[in-house]
């Protein structure tokens, strides 16, 4: 079925922004700093490497397998790299609660009352000055087969992310590899009391830790017995738990795993540090530094700056922060000044899910990124999934103006749903138009998951949690990034046709994008207008226009799975002029396959492109200059 629609577009409808000067000097700046758009590979590493496709549910290491460290060989990062990626986030690398015997390591049992999962969580770290020993060839050699790693990484042409939590800890926390003088947290902390400002964690005095009663069929391990798994767990007084409750045996669905981190903050919400000067969130992170340096700051600040510092002295070359929203801004401002000090291109991004607090963790707390989840993602999942309109896009753009390179896109994680499974889009195809929008629509970095470019569906049942997102706690393969891992050699020889086909877009796509000097330059919507003034305008297409001064772009992406568009496609006088354009027939080339060049009709001062646009289909066409 095709629909013929004509986009007439007179008038541009202008991206605003709510900000003064100083905002867009800042903006500018940052434009400056950055040639170009990086893109973000996030594995998550005991997975990747694992050949191992027996997935039974609550498996052992030894039934269901495990990657190491030493399955990202060169040819494994040359083809991450291949794919246009410029950074890799390794997820779960800090030493985290497992339930495996490594006694004979020094390393104390993991009790499955409080740990989620046979593999465990990696957002319960018992250990920041060391790794996961599941995921070394020698456990023993964990640590240096990890810097192996991190050399091998910036070998093959890429930067190191990994985890750092500073809003919660394993209730378990025993740090036994510390560097000298580093005292583990809770250590001297006065237990008598609810809260003290240099205590680390908060505590219920007179009260026991009892584990959640356990509800819905939910059992530690499945059910398994164990010596350890006995609904107890030792820890008198009882603490808070991660998530914040208060009670000393929290609920099943809270992060009873974990422990909540005190940075200063009274159980009445005082706060006692000191608090940044007004206008402060205009200054850069040297002046942050100076600020805190004569600054008496609360204990755990201090653990965890030296934790990041510890790990960017080892040449890690940025942090993904969980839930950072949950730890005061002004440990933010302490903490990523002291970081850029030694490193000023690291690269800081974390979790913030209120779009009121974006501004002050970007500006006063000196994040270079956040996820942009709460508005992007969400809207362009509902789009895929067929009940959101592609309207609501234009209203987020304006909104984030200021701060949209600092707005960090994504379509999975490890905490969403497949994009392929049955509860998200129920297609990897569907995820193409929205991938385009989403690694396009601004300067900021772009992130994917290993095995998004494959179309995993995440549609095992591991254990702890249920399918649609790959499981972060329990061993298990993952079916479609292995048939591409093809036994380690890494080049897709078990792929379907399709499985190869979604990957080659991605690869096609990310690389345009790390290349592209318009995608660091100017954007402006051509959807807006044509939606209010042409009455068939379509709310599943999406267009945009993306400029600088070598390189002008017009990207479109059909969002419909039914319906092709033959589109007469016009561009307005406004753009028109920018592009410094005069009347005459000019040629714009797709990027994305390089197969289709379509004239490109400059009258009156207003530009005409005919085209074909396919069901869920994009074009990235390119002025041919």
């Amino acid at each position: 079925m095709k629909t013929k629609i004509i986009l007439s577009i007179g008038v541009l409808f202008l991206i605003f922004a709510a900000c003064n000067q100083d905002e867009k000097v800042t903006k500018e700046t940052m434009k400056d700093q950055k040639k170009h758009k990086e893109v973000v590979y996030q594995v998550f590493t005991r997975l990747f490497g694992n050949t191992n496709t027996t997935n039974k549910p609550w498996g052992t290491i030894e039934e269901n397998g495990v990657g190491k460290f030493n399955d990202f060989t060169e040819k494994a990062l040359q083809e991450i790299k291949d794919l246009g990626v410029t950074y890799i986030w390794y997820t779960g690398v800090p030493h985290h609660d497992v339930i495996r015997d490594y006694t004979a390591y020094g390393i104390s049992n993991d009790d499955p009352d409080i740990v989620k999962g046979r593999a465990g969580s990696p957002y319960a770290v018992k250990d920041y000055y060391n790794v996961n020993p599941d995921l070394a060839i020698d456990p023993a050699k964990r640590l240096e087969e990890f810097e192996a790693l991190i050399e091998r990484t910036h070998k093959a042409g890429m930067k190191v992310i990994i985890d750092i939590v500073p809003n919660h800890v394993a209730r378990n926390y025993e740090g036994i590899t510390n560097p000298e003088g580093v005292e583990d947290f809770g250590a001297t902390d006065d237990k008598t009391v609810q809260y003290h400002v240099n205590n680390n964690f908060y505590y219920n005095p007179g009260e026991v830790f009892q584990v959640p009663n356990w509800e819905h069929g939910y059992l530690p391990l499945g059910g398994e017995k164990s010596a350890l798994s006995d609904s107890k767990f030792d820890e008198n007084p009882a603490k808070w738990t991660g998530n914040g409750s208060r009670l000393s045996q929290p609920h099943v669905n809270d992060w009873y795993e974990t422990v909540k981190i005190n940075y200063g903050v009274s159980p009445d919400g005082r706060k006692d540090f000191a608090t940044l000067p007004e206008g402060f969130d205009k200054e850069d992170y040297k002046a942050h530094f100076e600020f805190w340096k004569d600054k008496t700051v609360p204990s755990s600040w201090i653990k965890f700056r030296d934790i990041a510092l510890y790990w960017t002295a080892k040449g890690v070359d940025g942090f993904r922060y969980d839930m950072a929203e949950m730890v005061p801004v002004e440990f933010w401002s302490y903490m990523n000044a002291a970081i850029k000090m030694v490193n000023p291109n690291s690269f800081l991004m974390a979790e913030v899910y209120n779009p009121d607090l974006y501004r002050d963790y970007i500006r006063k707390g000196k994040m270079d990124y956040l996820y942009d989840k709460v508005a992007l993602y969400d809207t362009i999942k509902h789009i895929m999934q067929g009940h959101g309109w592609t309207d609501h896009i234009t209203g987020i753009q304006d909104y984030k103006a200021d701060i949209e390179h600092n707005m960090l896109h994504f379509l999975e994680n490890h905490d969403e749903q497949r994009i392929a499974s049955p509860d998200f889009a129920g297609s990897a195809e569907k995820g193409k138009p929205a991938m385009v929008v989403s690694a396009t629509i601004s300067t900021s970095p772009t992130m994917i998951y290993f095995g998004q470019e494959v179309g995993e569906p995440g549609a095992e049942n591991a254990g702890f949690g249920s399918p649609t997102r790959t499981s972060i706690f329990d061993y298990v393969g993952v079916p479609t990034h292995q048939r591409w891992m093809n036994g380690k050699k890494f080049d897709g020889g078990q792929s379907t046709e399709s499985e190869k086909e979604l990957r080659e877009f991605y690869k096609r796509l990310l690389n345009f994008t790390i290349n592209s000097e318009a995608l660091m330059g100017e954007y402006a919507e051509i959807h807006h207008y044509n939606r209010t003034h042409v009455d068939n305008y379509t709310r599943k297409i999406f267009s945009f226009v993306r400029w600088s001064k070598n390189e002008k772009l017009l990207i479109i992406s059909n969002f419909d799975d039914l319906v092709n568009y033959d589109l007469d496609l016009q561009i307005p006088s406004e753009i028109i002029k920018k592009w410094e354009l005069i009347d005459g027939t000019y040629t714009v080339k797709d990027q994305l396959y390089d197969k289709v060049s379509l004239p490109l009709v400059v009258k009156n001062g207003i530009g005409t492109i005919h085209m074909e646009l396919d069901t869920l289909s994009s074009f990235i066409f390119k002025l041919q200059q």
